[in-house]
């Protein structure tokens, strides 16, 4: 009897050196017409780099020292770059992660689709537009006429993150890689970017790789799935058989480090806890919840909003009407000592507008902020600097808010100088060292810089220097949003140990419901500029009252 399923691709034995040290190990899997593979792993495992490998995109310092990679009857590590241009795009397609960065900002994105078609296909002009524009229907990009003739920096993330997607299976590809093709999406635009990547692979007949540290994401979509770590695979299975039934230690602290959607423990198990034994920590208790409860919400608020209003001019020609699009309408919300206030919305709902104008980075147009009662609204430039050390934000891009030439030394520092805290240079240094060491890094950083550091340690870096000014109130601007869940549950557990030693705030801001429900004492949900529903955390969640509360939690996947 005849085999039945040939393998599309065949991974064999695969090693990957970047500057002559080994990333990926010994890697092998297959591959056939149809299948939806998951690789999930921390970062740094690995998973990014195998698919570069198979595209033939490694960076000029990275090689592959050994292994195979069959596409059909190809063997892809053997091929010169001309060659792989031919199956790069037309057989084997990619959305990279981060599709800002990946899509042209010079070229309009209709054209950066039509380019696609022309490198491999003999469609004259006319119908290779005619063609984009029935990608861009079939990717639901609404008004595809008019993203055609934008750029990249004008459509929203979502909207970005579909043209990658319609660029990628423009000429039909074989296979489709989708490396954390939803990371930084809200949870509607996410479900949406998912079930469009399902209906595609279905019509169109692809196999597609799905990267992600999203794990109930991957139960949800792949039917098969990897796990790696350190650069080698050490589980592979179906999606029930690792999810329900992990064998490797590893897998199972992966399944750990998530937040717990139905209870709330004392510290999130990390990679390491769980590697060493300690896979749980005590459940706190509601009626302990309650009493804290009780005790904060007893006294004066920290920070009271009152009608807040934020607009911009939109889409503004010289030739045209400006228009006007409403960012903030008439929020009202509190803040208390020792709080955390969630802050969840789609993507556009004005979140961080919110957090900006807090701290005055961009003045409402009109509305208080109160401050220990206090109207900052009102204060001049010289009162409002005194008072910042009391507000703070911790970034959502750590690398994009640090001085690349600055050591983190100095970038931690710094804020004490301008505040007149912990005396001379030595014992700002000083200071610097003990924040340091508080969030989980020591000495020998000092005197580094940005680009020597990971993800998780810029963050950890954020986080140092957003308290060396010692503040009251700390907002949290998606800043977990992309980080795996080793390194989130890392953060996390910082973030709630140091809200516990120095009594401080949180607005924490994220799209992952998961995590602001574990993190927020309050629950605050925003649409369209306006909070249409705010209460005790547990209560928005498993009693929402608003439509769209509940549309947001239905979109959310299965927790396993």
């Amino acid at each position: 009897m005849s085999q039945l399923v040939q393998a599309l691709l065949k991974v064999n034995s695969l090693c990957v050196s970047i500057n002559n040290r080994e990333v990926v190990s010994d890697l092998s899997f297959d591959l056939s017409s149809g299948d939806i593979l998951g690789i999930v792993g921390a970062s740094g495992s690995g998973k990014s780099i195998s698919s570069l490998a198979i595209m033939g995109l490694l960076p000029h310092h990275g090689k592959i020292t050994s292994g195979e990679i069959i596409f059909g009857s190809q063997h892809l590590e053997q091929l010169s770059s001309f060659e792989m241009q031919k199956i790069r795009g037309k057989h084997i397609s990619m959305i990279f992660q981060e599709p800002m960065t990946a899509l042209n900002p010079s070229m309009r994105c209709g054209d950066q689709v039509a380019e696609m078609l022309s490198q491999h296909t003999n469609m004259p002009s006319t119908e290779i537009k005619k063609d984009v524009l029935n990608l861009f229907e079939k990717v639901q990009l609404a008004a595809p006429k008019e993203v055609y003739r934008k750029y990249a920096h004008e459509i929203s993330g979502g909207q970005q993150q579909r043209v990658m997607i319609a660029m990628a299976l423009a000429c039909r590809p074989d296979i489709l890689i989708a490396d954390e093709p939803t990371t930084a999406l809200d949870v509607t635009v996410q479900k949406e970017i998912i079930d469009l990547l399902c209906a595609l692979q279905a019509e169109f007949k692809m196999a597609v790789i799905f990267i992600s540290h999203d794990l109930p994401l991957v139960a949800e979509m792949a039917d098969k799935v990897l796990v790696m770590q350190s650069g080698k695979m050490v589980e592979y299975g179906t999606a029930n058989q690792v999810f329900k039934s992990p064998t490797h230690p590893y897998t199972k602290a992966l399944l750990k480090a998530r937040p717990p959607i139905n209870h709330r423990t004392t510290k999130l198990p990390t990679l390491d806890d769980c590697m060493r034994g300690k896979d749980h920590y005590p459940i706190i208790e509601k009626a302990s919840r309650g009493l804290r409860h009780k005790e904060i919400y007893s006294k004066s608020p920290l920070l009271e909003v009152v009608d807040l209003d934020k607009s911009y001019a939109k889409n503004l020609q010289w030739w045209s009407k400006a228009k006007v699009f409403k960012a903030l309408n008439m929020v009202s919300f509190k803040i208390y000592d020792g709080e955390t206030l969630g802050l969840v919305g789609e993507s556009g709902c004005g979140k961080s507008t919110l957090a900006k104008c807090l701290l005055l980075l961009d003045p409402p147009d009109q509305g208080r902020i109160l401050y220990r009662g206090e109207d900052i609204t009102k204060l001049s430039k010289k009162s409002m600097r005194q008072l910042r050390k009391d507000l703070q934000i911790i970034f959502q891009d750590p690398y994009g808010s640090l001085h690349p030439r600055m050591t983190i030394g100095r970038a931690i520092s710094e804020p004490m100088k301008v505040h007149h805290l912990n005396g001379n240079a030595h014992g700002r240094k000083e200071a610097a060292l003990s924040l340091l060491n508080k969030v989980g890094l020591s000495e020998e950083h000092y005197d580094r810089y940005p680009h020597e550091f990971s993800g998780g340690q810029r963050q950890r870096i954020g986080i140092a220097r957003a308290l060396a000014v010692e503040p009251r109130l700390i907002i949290c601007d998606e800043s977990v949003s992309a980080l795996d869940l080793s390194i989130q549950a890392q953060i996390l557990n910082l973030l709630t140990q140091l809200q516990k030693d120095f009594g401080f705030s949180y607005l924490f801001i994220s799209h992952d419901l998961t995590v602001v429900k574990y993190m927020s004492d309050r629950l605050m949900v925003m649409k369209n500029g306006q909070i249409v529903e705010i209460g005790e955390a547990d209560a928005v969640y498993e009693r929402p009252e608003s439509d769209y509360t509940q549309k947001l939690i239905s979109a959310m996947p299965e927790v396993f």
